[in-house]
């Protein structure tokens, strides 16, 4: 399914209202929008949004079977204190694993292939069904964010819609305190961005928000945003 242009003004319309833009969104494209979440550090208050404007979308969090055990929890915990009715896990096939990553260690020496094999393809697995997906990304989270549109449209047709984009780092903590909303428990442990375990550090304060992400490495993406 394609988005129409008709669709895409409409929703261009609420993109100063989050909350608003997602009840359009799930209006005039029913079963064809999901959310994408990661229940990281700042997980919550796009959550937050979703559960206000439709509980019922679908919400898929990559289950990669390398995410730190407070992430587990965390998933568990915020998706019933927001009431959210359809929470989904997309993960790799246990024979993809076998075949490619056995011994868990693939990040250690090609990063690349393992947030192919664990993200990338249960995600496109994941979206068949769904052309509009919603998205946490931020401007200020990277350099590479920049850019970043509310209402983007993917060169494969896809669109994302990236509700908080032009939302600041204090302005998203002011918002969570405002709506009591629970931060991920290893923020308060120097992780203000967080993925999995083995390729996620703390950082310094003052340091970029994703820098602790495959730190020392020319990586700054697992490859689910860009485009392939």
């Amino acid at each position: 399914m394609t988005v129409t242009a008709s669709v895409l003004q409409e929703l261009k319309k609420s993109e100063d209202d989050p909350v608003n833009l997602l009840r359009r969104a799930s209006e005039l494209l029913p079963g064809k929008i999901a959310v994408m979440s990661s229940f990281g550090a700042e997980s919550a208050l796009l959550l937050a949004f979703v559960a206000e404007a439709d509980p019922a979308l679908p919400v898929i969090f990559l289950q990669t079977g390398q995410h730190f055990p407070e992430t587990l929890r965390y998933r568990k915990e915020l998706a019933e204190r927001l009431g959210l009715t359809n929470v989904q896990d997309a993960a790799p096939p246990p024979a993809r694993i076998a075949e490619f990553d056995p011994t868990g260690e693939l990040w250690a020496f090609d990063p690349d292939a393992c947030c192919r094999i664990r993200k990338v393809e249960p995600l496109d697995t994941a979206c068949l069904p769904y052309p509009v997906l919603v998205t946490g990304r931020k401007r200020g989270q990277a350099i590479t964010r920049q850019a970043l549109s509310v209402v983007e449209v993917k060169d494969d047709g896809q669109v994302r819609l990236n509700p908080l984009a032009a939302w600041s780092a204090d302005e998203i903590r002011q918002e969570m305190v405002r709506r009591d909303l629970p931060p991920h428990p290893l923020v308060a442990e120097g992780y203000p961005s967080i993925g999995c375990a083995p390729c996620t550090h703390s950082v310094k304060e003052g340091q970029d928000a994703r820098s602790g992400r495959w730190a020392g490495l020319a990586k700054t993406e697992c490859g689910i945003h860009t485009a392939r």
